[in-house]
């Protein structure tokens, strides 16, 4: 028979199906492994980016499954946001006929690669069943404090209509339409995540060993632990005070004028009257609409303008000029630095820009700082100096000293500061989850009511070409009656940021078909936390962080005992061409529905886990795929010329008994350390690709002596025992082709409910061992010994070596190395 995937893909993939061969309960017997991608925006069709996450994600299901392991696998689609609006609204449709086609196309090319989900747990997050227990969730939240409302000044894109996080802001322009960005004083929605900011910070150590130290990493310096104190400086000829957190009080002393941001509240007020207001405006409005992100990097060329008034330092008593700086933001610490330049790199190139003065307060030991003779800032361990009556201690016992005295002056207290600021979760979009509260004149903000949930965003209303929402324009929607007191109100037209959905869609799985709550308890407390976790990187902040909160407030909130979701985290490398990332505007893509149609689903999955280990980046490459394909069309040739009349034979299960030859030994002590090989590389390390690499070897073993071994019976079983083995160990790779000749061989069972192969330590023992000789670490010779041969022996048979004796020839024999079973190392001179 031809090897045709098309047909044997469709086959198998139906009775799977049919058989509902992964579906998955709780309250098994058998140990539960919960294994999860993140899921897919449905933007319509699958990119090789996806197929390479859910090939890693599908080995692990499969593979676990086949060490006894109860597996959930579910598959969902993150179906709410902004790039399925604008994508709706360019098409002339409507965002839902736009997601759920989306989602239909997606679901039928994924389930076309043979992935193993749950199908029977899938969901939406654009379905009112599912965000109506996320508008339960929100008005629980509200209940225990964890949600509220104020005016703040947000990244605002105004061709896309709605605010942005900063992380959506590029040099300046929205990530989506490259418009510039704006800043804009707006009311908003936001989540008190700063509140598990310390248990965020600590639980990172539960993760160690789970998560890779590069996320763990990011995390730690997102949320940004700094100790140390809030000092108040009074504004001169004024009763306000400006208030800084610093982790360097010590370095008070040193402070030589003020530097705050553009949006600190107090600017209008500093400028009045000081015949700056002009020149401080129009710095302010351009370092505002400046990328966020940018402000903060170390490459930013610092530029300031001095507003005309001044501070008073509270230590030194120094009259302080007070400047607007961009690389200030309002939302760190206070939005105001005490400027310390001889001490502080930012500070010092603003100073030497702007000629400001300098203070050494820290000297180091056996120098003399001196500012007119500093190239850069001293940010080291030292001695006080200039310090009144702290001179003379070390900085570290001044840190403690300085704060002691602020709070017994009431000019200041000793504080943790974090880099964390609340989640912003409105968004002044149409396609989102509607936010449950309403407006009356009576009552003020209200939560809706549990039972009136959910608050369902309508379909039948038409997208603006514009990208705002017609929400507002809609008085079905906002029209309303207070829950409180039964008047007339508003309803909120601002939706739910989409990290929201992707912040528990993990848990809801557990009980996707429940309608009466939103976690059956007992399903919840049985699969989570997920066991295993995969994704890209670009993800390790926001949605990884974002998940983790949420879980802590579900957890104080009563809906589970649970402190972190994922207990491990696996983040994919991405695929490349040529170098570069897919991506249409390079016209780069590689299609993997094309792919498909050419080669077949198996072969597909097989290069993307051959090509390189899962955490790294890789080229896609034609050859690559063609390899592929030669190597799956190699295995089904394997099995299609085995010797006629071939009994079926389970993996690993031929004897020592039936080795009469040589050949037939090699092969069983090749088959039972190839199993022991993947199976270790896929157990410990996803290293998918070394482990498809050992299969390849031991194919191309039995490719070799297949007509030796199949000449009699007990080569046969052998033979039969190895060739099963190998179809074992790619079943979760190449699914489909290892099903169809497992059938081929005989197999009454299906191999996609048999375990994993046992490998027989005692098989991999060799009779014989091949033993490099080297002469003065250059390698000489090799011999074939018994197994077990000592060290005295190995010594005489290496000198007996006739390339040995050749090279040591007039030389003394100094020294000879034996290793046992590893090598020979003659040293002579």
């Amino acid at each position: 028979m031809k090897y045709n995937p098309q047909a044997i893909e469709e086959k198998w993939q139906h009775i799977w199906e049919e058989k509902e061969m992964f579906r998955s309960e709780h309250g098994s017997d058998r140990p539960k492994y919960y294994v999860l991608e993140m899921f897919p925006y449905p933007s319509g069709n699958i990119h090789m980016g996806h197929v390479r996450n859910y090939s890693i994600g599908d080995v692990v299901a499969r593979f676990k499954r086949m060490q006894g392991f109860n597996v959930l696998h579910p598959m969902g689609w993150d179906a709410f946001g902004l790039p399925a609006e604008n994508a709706a609204i360019k098409h002339d449709t409507h965002p839902a006929k736009w997601t759920y086609s989306n989602i239909d196309n997606m679901r039928s090319q994924l389930k076309r690669l043979g992935y193993s989900y749950d199908w029977r747990r899938e969901l939406a997050t654009c379905d009112a069943e599912y965000y109506r227990w996320e508008q339960l969730f929100f008005l629980k939240f509200m209940e225990k404090g964890l949600i509220y409302r104020k005016k703040a000044p947000q990244n605002w894109c105004p061709k896309c209509n709605t605010v942005l996080a900063n992380e959506q802001v590029i040099d300046g322009l929205c990530w989506r339409c490259d418009s510039v960005v704006e800043q804009r004083d707006l009311a908003q929605w936001f989540l008190r995540i700063t509140s598990y900011a310390e248990e965020l910070l600590a639980d990172l150590e539960k993760l160690t060993g789970g998560w890779p130290d590069r996320v763990l990493t990011m995390q730690h310096n997102w949320i940004g632990k700094s100790v140390g104190a809030e000092i108040e400086f009074a504004v001169d000829g004024s009763d306000e005070t400006v208030k800084v957190f610093t982790t360097r009080p010590d370095t008070v002393f040193g402070s030589t004028f003020m530097s705050i941001a553009p949006e600190h509240p107090l600017v209008e007020k500093l400028i009045t009257g000081t015949g700056q207001e002009e020149t401080v405006r129009a710095f302010v409005t351009r370092i505002r609409n400046m990328d966020r992100i940018e402000r903060t990097a170390d490459t930013l060329e610092k530029e300031g303008v001095f507003t005309g008034a001044y501070c008073i330092n509270p230590l030194s008593g120094r009259r302080m000029p007070i400047y607007v700086a961009n690389f200030v933001l309002a939302e760190y610490g206070t939005g105001a630095v005490m400027a310390v330049p001889a001490h502080d790199e930012r500070d010092f190139e603003f100073a030497r820009k702007y000629d400001l003065p300098m203070e050494v307060v820290i000297q180091p030991e056996g120098a003399d700082l001196t500012p007119a003779t500093m190239e850069t800032a001293y940010t080291g361990q030292g001695t006080m100096v200039g310090s009144g009556q702290f001179s003379g201690l070390p900085n570290e016992e001044g840190k403690t000293k300085i704060a002691e005295w602020l709070e017994a002056n009431g000019k200041g207290k000793r504080t943790v500061n974090y880099r964390l600021r609340d989640w912003n979760i409105s968004r002044q979009r149409y396609w989102g989850a509607p936010i449950p509260v309403v407006y009356c004149e009576k009552c003020g903000i209200v939560p809706e009511k549990a039972e009136n949930l959910p608050v369902r965003l309508p379909l039948d209303i038409k997208t603006r070409s514009d990208g705002r929402s017609p929400l507002g324009e809609t008085p079905e929607f906002y029209e309303c009656r207070c829950p409180a007191c039964g008047e007339k109100a508003r309803r909120e037209t601002d939706t739910m940021d989409t990290f929201v959905e992707s912040s528990w869609y993990f848990a809801r799985y557990t009980s996707a078909g429940d309608n009466e709550a939103p976690f059956d308890a007992q399903a919840l407390k049985y699969w989570l936390p997920v066991d295993q976790y995969i994704g890209g990187v670009e993800h390790a902040i926001l949605h990884l962080l974002y998940a983790r909160f949420f879980i802590k407030a579900l957890r104080d909130c009563g809906y589970m005992d649970l402190d972190e979701p994922f207990a491990n985290l696996l983040t994919q490398g991405m695929v490349l061409m040529d170098g570069a990332k897919m991506s249409k505007s390079k016209g780069n893509v590689v299609d993997p529905t094309e792919m498909i149609s050419r080669y077949g689903a198996d072969t597909v999955r097989l290069f993307c886990l051959f090509a390189a280990p899962p955490e790294r980046d890789f080229d896609w490459s034609d050859s690559g795929i063609e390899g592929a394909s030669r190597f799956v069309n190699r295995v089904w040739r394997l099995v299609e010329d085995l010797p006629a009349g071939m009994a079926p034979m389970a993996p690993c299960s031929s004897s020592s008994d039936d080795c009469t030859g040589a050949a037939a030994k090699d092969i069983r002590q090749k088959e039972h350390a190839t199993v022991k090989k993947a199976g270790a590389d896929i157990q410990n390390r996803f290293q998918f690709n070394t482990a498809i690499s050992a299969v390849m070897e031991l194919v191309n073993a039995l490719y070799l002596t297949r007509d030796e071994l199949g000449a009699d019976e007990k080569g046969r079983r052998v033979l039969g025992s190895a060739v099963s083995s190998v179809l074992a160990m790619l079943a979760p790779i190449t699914p489909h082709l290892c099903e169809e000749l497992w059938e081929q061989l005989g197999h009454k069972d299906m191999l996609t409910a048999r375990p994993w192969p046992r490998y027989d330590e005692d098989a991999l023992l060799r009779d014989e061992v091949v033993i490099p000789v080297s002469v003065n670490g250059k390698l000489r010779s090799k011999m074939t010994v018994p197994a077990g041969t000592g060290k005295e022996e190995l010594e005489k048979l290496a000198l007996a070596e006739a390339n040995v004796v050749r090279h040591t020839e007039g030389l003394t024999v100094r020294k000879v190395i034996v290793i046992p079973g590893k090598m020979v190392n003659v040293v002579a001179s």
